[in-house]
């Protein structure tokens, strides 16, 4: 689809809220669509940012600039702290802290719509990036929202309707952090010690060019890469000392999932997630890592001398995805693959980033036994512990779906309307009945699942297809603490419990493979 056939579906749909409101009682649309872009006076913001979105040719290969989108920032207001530029083409780090009220001026300097997402935070929905609200070349929309969100790393990206993939592939993300009180008490690793690592796998031209390859196999698997960039940047070596380190890790790739070990195979330690750090520290032979998904790592590289090196790898796994083909050319570190535009296969083994240890020292934090407290919430604490609501998965002709419904801009049915300030079970499975048993099994894949507001805990995973595919990822993945996002496996049925507090109006949730997003894999809840 063309941008300008973009531009005009996007205008039918906004020109349609006027008569879907009288369609849509208790919620007033002609107020609530409006683009926010004057600053409310009775706001008063701790931290004030200017951020543009952007065209700019940056180095990122040997050799010639690379075309990308961008975000700017500037500081207006606030602790100097607050922006922290990253080498590479992503937008600058934002380290906020909680009770922080924060003015955000986003200015498109793009010549398409676009609109920002602020992943995992808890905000308002006119604050969210409703692609409803996406704004136009020259134009600025103005967040304000207040940090509720306890310490730990959320990221920001475009969510333009059928646009997310491509602005977010040429750039248009970047990470935040947050903290609070608890988390200052417990001495984690910080300054030069607290490491961001963005994950991403793209494409480039002889020209050190982007290239994204969106044929049918793409869209409907999800466009892979052959080139890994971490924080914007290719065959990247971090320089340690022996001490320990707190990584940051967001998958921000388009689709590619990653089962993340180390080399030489020692353990790895979780201290984070999606929501924030764990209660305790907890030990994987490897963690399962969805486009979208966050994960805090505890490394020490004590006891480990200088001039050596430890690999984070990508672990072969089974894919449930139809093998693509392909293969590695090695060089220069990560490398590329040769002649296969579509990029490496889901599943393959190849190395992620290596980490090289430059010094010795002796000063080193100790790994707390315990990191924050946190209420697990159970089914007596449901609103209604007799309902569940369903999200169920398909890619019905060719068309990723939830519910058997695609998207439309601000379309909900009965059964997304969610009581504002309630607790609810949600039930995430893979509907392939109306596929066959062997056609819906062929047509399954993995599917991350995004829910906008309020952070979730995940009450359980039960697996209906003991395959050995399943048994590759299985020990991977992280069920305790807070969630946004959840990987859904092949014949896997996941409950998860999610509070709708505080704020009403139409909140997404959508597969965060986002070629599938693009394509309509995504809806509305209406929380009043």
């Amino acid at each position: 689809m063309t941008h300008l056939d973009t531009r005009r579906r996007q205008f039918l749909q906004y020109a349609a809220v006027g008569t879907m409101t009288a369609a849509l009682p208790g919620f007033v649309f002609a107020e609530s669509t409006q683009i926010n872009d004057e600053p409310n006076s009775t706001f008063k913001a701790d931290v004030e940012i200017e951020l543009t979105a952007q065209i700019a040719e940056l180095p990122i290969l040997p050799g010639a600039h690379t075309h990308v989108f961008t975000y700017q920032g500037k500081l207006l207001k606030g602790p100097q702290a607050t922006l922290k530029d990253l080498p590479g083409y992503l937008g600058p780090m934002l380290n906020f802290v909680q009770g922080q009220k924060v003015r955000i001026y986003f200015y498109n300097r793009l010549s398409e719509p676009c609109i920002t997402h602020w992943h995992g935070m808890h905000v308002p929905q006119k604050m969210d990036g409703h692609p409803m609200y996406a704004i136009s070349q020259g134009e600025r929309y103005v967040y304000e929202f207040e940090v509720k969100n306890p310490a730990g790393t959320n990221w920001y990206h475009a969510h333009t309707h059928e646009m997310t993939a491509t602005q977010v592939y040429q750039g248009l993300a970047g990470l935040i952090t947050i903290t609070d009180e608890a988390e200052q008490k417990l001495d984690l690793p910080s300054g030069e010690y607290d490491i961001p690592l963005v994950i991403q796998d793209r494409h480039f031209t002889n020209g050190n060019q982007l290239r994204y390859v969106h044929g049918m196999r793409q869209r409907m698997t999800g466009f892979l890469g052959d080139t890994i960039l971490i924080n914007g940047q290719a065959n990247n070596t971090i320089p340690v000392k022996t001490r320990a380190y707190r990584l940051r890790i967001l998958n921000g790739s388009n689709s590619r999932i990653y089962k993340l070990g180390w080399k030489d195979g020692t353990p790895l330690t979780a201290i984070g997630t999606d929501g924030g750090l764990l209660e305790k520290p907890e030990t994987f032979p490897y963690i399962m890592l969805a486009p979208a998904e966050r994960v805090e790592l505890w490394v020490d590289f004590s006891g480990r001398k200088p001039g050596t090196d430890l690999i984070l790898q990508n672990l072969e796994y089974k894919s449930a995805i139809p093998h693509m083909g392909g293969g590695m050319r090695h060089g220069g570190g990560m490398g590329r693959m040769g002649m296969m535009a579509g990029g490496l296969a889901q599943g393959k083994p190849f190395p992620v980033v290596k980490f090289h240890i430059t010094e010795q020292v002796t000063d080193s934090p100790r790994l707390p036994d315990k990191l924050v407290p946190i209420h697990r919430l159970t089914t007596k604490d449901l609103s209604n512990p007799g309902k569940t609501l369903s999200i169920a998965l398909s890619m019905r002709h060719m068309s990723p779906q939830l519910n058997g419904r695609s998207f439309e801009m601000q379309d909900y049915v009965d059964s997304e309307k969610i009581p504002v300030n309630t607790l609810q079970k949600i039930r995430i499975f893979h509907d392939n009945k109306s596929m066959g048993g062997g056609m819906g099994m062929m047509m399954s894949m993995p599917h991350p699942i995004h829910l906008h507001g309020q952070q979730f805990q995940i009450l359980s995973r039960t697996q209906n297809n003991q395959d050995n595919g399943y048994k590759t990822v299985k020990d991977g993945f992280i069920n305790s603490g807070w969630k946004d996002t959840v990987l859904v496996m092949p014949g896997e049925d996941v409950e998860i419990i999610k509070p709708f507090a505080d704020y009403t109006g139409l909140f997404l949730y959508h597969c965060h493979n986002l070629e599938h997003e693009d394509m309509g894999m995504m809806r509305n809840f209406y929380v009043s």
